[in-house]
């Protein structure tokens, strides 16, 4: 997993207030029921973020990310994968993910994420302008896959995806841009396969950015890792200036 229940997202560099968050269950199209939590800006920005977490799920380190976002300005919605198969709502870490994990779908997890899309996209989710997905790890390999899943998105987002060569088949596919916030020191995997999925992402023409912090480790954006402090701060402005860039002038 990347995140312990005692890690927490580092602050965003502009900071404003949430008014309002809380639990919200979801519906896919399929009739699965998901976990969501909602944090919404005092001042909207026109943008939406859709957060796609780890293997564990919607735990805490998510939640506080979503209400992160909303102070941000985002319309904010962190998500979660196993409403199919986990019996309880626990996601602490006596929570058994590997065996959810194994049952993860990408078409699932495409239903779930239209799900939260649409709800961005409504009156309730602040109309959003513009909508984005970020993950982590696992969440950060299935937030780049989003961009092909026809959801519409102004981008997509991903820290420390592993296994990126995985998704070779659906880059021709791409339709948004992608935002690569990878970790130097990831043990999780080679830097070699990122360096060959950028390659692939450049003969289809995909549109991306990519950013390699070359002394931090797996799970870095992390405000308990006060030594990678830097690259936590630099990951969030990226993360508005690439967000900003692809947001409607109007918003």
């Amino acid at each position: 997993m990347c995140h312990s229940d005692i890690s927490r997202p580092p602050l965003p560099p502009i900071r404003g207030a949430a008014s309002d968050r809380g639990p919200l269950e979801l519906t896919a199209s399929d009739g699965n029921r998901l976990l969501a939590y909602v944090a919404r800006p005092a001042k909207p920005s026109g943008r939406g973020m859709v957060v796609m977490p780890d293997v564990r799920g919607l735990h805490e380190f998510y939640k506080d990310l979503a209400r992160r976002f909303a102070e941000a300005g985002f319309e904010a919605i962190a998500i979660d994968y196993f409403g199919r198969t986990a019996p309880t709502e626990d996601r602490s870490e006596a929570f058994d993910w590997m065996t959810h994990v194994k049952q993860l779908t990408p078409e699932g997890t495409a239903s779930d994420v239209r799900a939260a899309v649409e709800h961005l996209r409504s009156e309730a989710g602040g109309n959003s302008e513009a909508i984005f997905t970020v993950g982590f790890c696992m969440g950060g390999r299935a937030s780049w896959r989003q961009s092909a899943e026809g959801h519409g998105l102004a981008g997509a987002i991903g820290f420390y995806g592993g296994q990126p060569l995985s998704l070779e088949p659906v880059i021709p596919k791409l339709e948004a841009p992608l935002l690569l916030l990878l970790a130097g020191q990831d043990q999780a995997t080679p830097a070699d396969d990122f360096r060959k999925f950028e390659k692939l992402l450049g003969q289809a023409g995909v549109e991306y950015e990519s950013h390699t912090y070359p002394d931090a480790p797996h799970s870095f954006f992390d405000r308990s890792f006060k030594e990678h402090a830097a690259a936590c701060e630099d990951a969030w402005r990226r993360i508005l200036d690439f967000t900003g860039r692809l947001t409607p002038a109007a918003a």
